[in-house]
């Protein structure tokens, strides 16, 4: 594994009030341990070895926490918003002197279980600017947003959903620079509206994946989270 890893942790986690008043989302406890720490041991044991953690409401929280990374095995940088929030696109615009040519990009309100190195393997040898995970959700866990055919996307548009998307976004995706050196540093820019683009000039490459998403960004889907991590901790 040679791609850094950008984890977008700077949202407001208003869906999670009143828990997300006083602390950041990705400290939020999941069978007993702040979210965050569960990111990323799975990050190490899956060989990454950089961290670029995307912050600002409450991210000095974050830092405090996690520190340079050293106890997970990992080093981890920060790059904060600023005065205002920048949105996951801006925030990444803003991270690119800690990220390089091309890096992961993750929710911090995700956990993932597929294998990294075959996503950038795939990325590598399809060479184009950007990469996007998909999953057949078909309406399951969340809106489909994708129209995936011949192994390809066709397109993603979170906005405007169809009855012929039958997969979504599954949380994890490469970028190169380029894509996001396009924006000034300190724009305010949504990545789903990035990605949208670049399906449309067919230049978001599609890796399928089996494995579905957890997510702790609703009630709901904090639940499933802590039930998923309690059974793997009993079992």
């Amino acid at each position: 594994m040679t791609l850094p890893v950008a984890i977008l942790a700077g949202g407001i986690a208003s869906r999670l009030r009143p828990v997300t008043e006083t602390i950041p989302k990705s400290l939020v406890k999941v069978a007993g341990r702040p979210f965050i720490e569960r990111q990323l041991e799975w990050l190490q044991r899956e060989g990454v070895e950089r961290v670029v953690l995307c912050v600002g409401y409450l991210g000095e929280r974050i830092e405090e926490s996690v520190g340079d990374g050293r106890r997970f095995g990992l080093e981890v940088a920060y790059s904060y918003d600023g005065d205002k929030l920048l949105g996951t696109g801006g925030a990444l615009r803003r991270a690119l002197p800690f990220l390089g040519e091309a890096f992961f990009v993750l929710y911090g309100d995700s956990f993932l279980t597929c294998n990294f190195a075959s996503v950038e393997a795939a990325f590598r040898k399809d060479a184009k600017p950007a990469m996007m995970t998909l999953f057949a959700n078909k309406g399951r866990w969340d809106t489909s947003n994708v129209i995936y055919q011949g192994g390809r996307i066709v397109l993603h548009d979170k906005k405007n959903p169809t009855p012929e998307m039958h997969h979504i976004d599954y949380g994890l995706s490469v970028l190169t620079a380029p894509v996001l050196q396009r924006y000034e540093d300190g724009e305010s820019f949504d990545l789903a509206s990035v990605y949208s683009d670049l399906s449309r000039q067919g230049d978001l490459a599609g890796f399928e994946v089996a494995e579905r998403f957890y997510e702790i960004g609703s009630v709901s889907g904090l639940k499933e989270t802590e039930e998923f991590f309690s059974s793997s901790i009993s079992s």
